[in-house]
């Protein structure tokens, strides 16, 4: 297997610049956004102004100026009134925006997928894979569609309060001098030691999701072994750490609001206090009205109303915080992926190969999937076009590893293999695997009609075809006998059929293969015998004209073989027909004696 690459971690400006071009793949709905943002501000900011002016129209004189409060009370509520309905039309359109920007790293992502090396996955648990795709990039969606637009509104609103503040009274603006860098210094120092916890969280999260999968596969056995208890204690020990890490980043990010909002309300209260003792001075005419200091009572209401806007966003600012936390450590996650290494490019001269004999040529292979591990050791075969390669020896021996080398999943370290005399390193990859079809012990079927699965390999296929090719395989019979016949439905990976018939669905779907070679990897492990010897008796006719390589441990499926190679320890130690390896009394005797004893 590949190692794992230890990935640097990315600084928050790095994943911010990074979603930013997300955004700005969809200008034309974030321009607007941004345009709503302001106007809606705008009129948020303006209510208290009019408010200010309604009160001193109430208290300048013993004679209520009722037309002028009346004025300012009507523009105050259009100015508000107008404000939601903008915020409104402003989250609808960010809810849709962030589905656009989810939608399109959802998709990257899948396509990465695709495009990464097997060696990926089998260093990385499925149910992390889809944790990432799933709940990291919700996610990140969240913080799109609303943390986004509290980010866009918090700072319109604190810049606009604060030009608001410096009209009404200046001196009063120093309070904030002395507050506002404490929140900042805080919140900085606080993000610091929150944003590893909400990593530490995705990763657990992933881990968790990664096990439940894994154990949700296996239920049968996990019953037929009675392990229910023994699982369910290892989930417990999951979940319990997926809920520590939730605890002590949620835990730890919670502290910031409370102590933000305690400097934010003192800071409200001297801006009252201070307020109040100006006006004093100024309704005594201690204080010039062409003084900075003079203030009126609808100014010092002003002043305390944009305080309390002004502070509203620092307030928020905290919870914001909180969450961009959670979500850059959820977009880090997700990069990971998209900045992982896909399978290397084909060589700048490698060709379409068009029509393959079928000669394969496997010249002093070595491979290992680390580079302090060898696998295989100086493994040379050579399968003329036509002949059937059974492979055997124990679990572990390199079996499995020489069909990923032919599939090109893997390059070897050192050696050639070649397709046709021409090196598989100069044929594309695309072209090399569909130059093979393969059955394996492991079925993979989708949900889909039987059909649908069975012209996977060979989607021009006729329903003429596919009769044919499932007749050979000796499930004709059974779907014919569905009331849907090749119409029937087929639930994920096919679970709604037994093992043998999916094993039969699959076999159908490499007899439709037009391709000039074979991969068998225990392909009638999940049939009874009498199908086995039907199917055996069919695949014989398959193969004829087709370069074959079989993996088998019931040897009784392989006797008649050109050349059996046994495979020990990465090394190719016997080599030759069922009756010649008989008579060398070696291990592939002793493996078959013990079969069949």
């Amino acid at each position: 297997m590949t190692e794992k690459r230890n990935l640097p971690k990315r600084s928050n400006r790095g994943i911010i610049l990074r979603l930013s071009r997300y955004i700005l793949q969809y200008w034309y709905l974030f321009i607007p956004a941004v345009l709503l943002t302001l106007l809606s501000n705008q009129l948020a900011l303006m209510g208290p102004y009019y408010s200010g002016a309604a009160i001193d129209a109430i208290s300048q004189s013993l004679n209520v100026d009722f037309p002028t409060v009346w004025d300012n009370v009507i523009r105050m509520i259009i100015c508000y009134a107008g404000s939601a309905v903008l915020s409104y039309i402003l989250s609808a359109l960010m809810i849709h925006l962030s589905q656009c920007i989810v939608y399109t790293m959802r998709k990257q992502v899948f396509e990465k997928l695709n495009t990464l090396p097997v060696g990926y996955f089998d260093t990385n648990a499925t149910g992390d894979i889809i944790s990432r795709i799933s709940y990291d990039i919700d996610t990140v969606n969240t913080s799109l569609s609303h943390d986004l637009v509290q980010v866009m509104t918090s700072i319109y609103t604190v810049v606009g309060s604060i030009v608001f503040m410096w009209r009404i009274s200046r001196p009063m603006i120093l309070i904030f001098a002395l507050t506002v860098p404490v929140s900042i210094l805080f919140t900085r120092y606080r993000s610091k030691k929150v944003r590893p916890l909400f990593s530490a969280r995705s990763k657990r999260y992933g881990e968790l999701n990664g096990y439940a999968e894994e154990m949700l596969s296996g239920t049968a056995s996990i019953r037929a072994y009675g392990r229910q208890d023994v699982i369910s204690g290892r989930f417990n020990t999951y979940n319990d750490n997926a809920m520590s890490a939730y605890y002590n980043a949620e835990y730890n990010a919670s502290l910031l609001f409370p102590t933000i909002n305690l400097i934010n309300n003192i800071s409200i209260s001297l801006v009252a206090i201070f307020g109040g003792i100006l006006y004093m001075y100024s309704e005594n005419g201690l204080v010039a009205a062409s003084s900075v200091l003079f203030i009126t009572l609808g100014g010092v209401a002003q002043f305390v109303q944009y305080s309390r806007k002004f502070a509203g966003p620092i307030n928020e600012f905290s919870n914001i915080m909180h969450e961009f936390q959670s979500a850059f450590s959820a977009a880090e996650r997700v990069f990971r992926v998209l900045d992982e290494k896909p399978e290397p490019e084909d060589c700048a001269d490698a060709k379409e190969i068009g029509e393959i004999d079928g000669k394969v040529e496997l010249d002093d292979i070595t491979f290992g999937y680390r580079e302090d591990v060898t696998i295989l050791h100086n493994v040379s075969v050579t399968a003329n076009p036509g002949q059937m390669i059974a492979i055997v020896g124990p679990t572990g021996a390199g079996k499995t590893t020489i069909i990923n080398l032919l599939m090109r999943f893997y390059d070897p370290v050192s050696g050639e293999i070649r397709i046709d005399s021409v090196p598989s390193l100069k044929i594309k990859r695309e072209e090399l695997r569909r130059a093979y079809t393969m059955v394996l012990q492991d079925t993979w079927l989708f949900h889909g009609t039987i059909f649908e699965n069975i012209v996977y390999g060979r989607e021009n296929a006729t329903m003429e075809e596919v009769r044919s090719a499932a007749k050979s395989a000796r499930i004709d019979g059974y779907i014919e006998s569905l009331p849907d016949g090749y119409d029937t439905v087929l639930s994920d990976d096919g679970v709604n059929i037994s093992k043998g018939q999916r094993q039969l669905i699959t076999i159908a779907r490499a007899f439709l293969s037009q391709a000039p070679m074979l991969i068998l990897d225990e392909a009638t492990s999940n049939v009874d015998s009498r199908t086995e010897i039907m199917i055996q008796e069919a695949m014989t006719a398959l193969m004829k004209g087709r370069t074959c390589f079989v993996i088998a441990h019931r040897l009784s499926t392989i006797q008649n073989a050109d050349t059996i190679l046994v495979v020990r320890d990465g090394q190719i130690t016997e080599q030759g027909t069922h009756e010649e390896l008989l008579e060398k009394g070696g291990f592939y005797s002793t493996l078959y004696n013990s079969q069949f004893a």
